[in-house]
């Protein structure tokens, strides 16, 4: 007799977590999703990533299902390719935060991610672009350009300020107007009021009939603690942020050591 499945559902962030240092899915962790999967759990994708900077992915796994993208922003049918939902930052509050944000910090570098399924990257006057793989769409000469088109959310940067620093102050400044998060080196982001990886993970988890509880969360940075408080257990990579290791129920090998397929493993031993 099958024994019942420990989680129903195994969401996993990409960067840092699912992804090894070399931006690949190992064949161990691919085998141990695979056996999960065939033992009926359900494997969802939680990722800060725009979808047009994840299908790369989710087609390398062969991945046909929900995923959760642009921080809980999008959540989309890999199978379809389609958005079921499209959450976007209102752009007059966009400025009024970072107006409040530069106030406190003075000058920012500002980008902004568009909505929709090929939404690109616009940068601002100064940013320094992190992430060679993100899909640029351009750059402006004045932030006044970024407002031209629907946006999800937008990177900032301070000369002088780490990541966890400036994250702080945003949230400090203008937290009453949108969320900040700090979700990876040199990424700090800001976000529409309360939008989460918890919320675009609860609602997929709806469609897919599971709940919270049933729910395991691999992760490891900041932004990946919302998803972390949603879910029946938190597992932090071993290369994950110190405050989400501190708040993890478990803390595995790091993402170049198959730490998600090492946890897999143990849960799932008869698959």
């Amino acid at each position: 007799m099958t024994s019942p499945l420990p989680y129903r559902l195994i969401a996993t962030d990409l960067d840092g977590t699912l992804l090894g240092p070399d931006h690949t899915v190992s064949e161990r962790s691919r085998k141990a999703l695979a056996a999960a999967t065939a033992a009926g759990a359900a494997h969802i994708v939680v990722t800060g990533r725009p979808v047009a900077r994840t299908v790369r992915v989710l087609d390398d796994l062969g991945y046909e299902g929900l995923a959760v993208c642009m921080q809980g922003a999008q959540v989309y049918h890999a199978g379809e390719r389609r958005l079921l939902t499209s959450v976007t930052l209102d752009r007059q509050t966009a400025r009024a935060a970072l107006a409040k944000i530069e106030a406190e910090t003075g000058r920012l570098a500002v980008a902004a991610a568009l909505d929709g399924v090929d939404g690109d990257i616009v940068l601002g006057p100064g940013y320094r672009l992190f992430d060679s793989e993100l899909p640029v769409g351009g750059t402006v000469d004045d932030v006044a350009g970024l407002w031209a088109s629907p946006v999800s959310k937008l990177y900032i940067q301070c000369p002088g300020m780490g990541d966890d620093e400036l994250a702080q102050a945003a949230t400090a400044a203008a937290g009453g107007l949108v969320s900040a998060v700090m979700s990876g080196t040199g990424i700090v982001e800001l976000l529409p009021l309360g939008l989460s990886k918890a919320r675009g993970l609860s609602l997929a988890a709806r469609r897919l009939d599971v709940t919270a509880a049933e729910t395991i969360a691999f992760g490891d940075m900041p932004n990946d603690l919302p998803m972390f408080e949603w879910a029946g257990h938190g597992v932090a990579m071993g290369n994950a942020h110190a405050l989400l290791k501190a708040a993890a129920d478990e803390v595995t090998a790091s993402n170049g050591e198959d730490g998600i397929a090492l946890v897999l493993e143990r849960l799932f031993p008869w698959a």
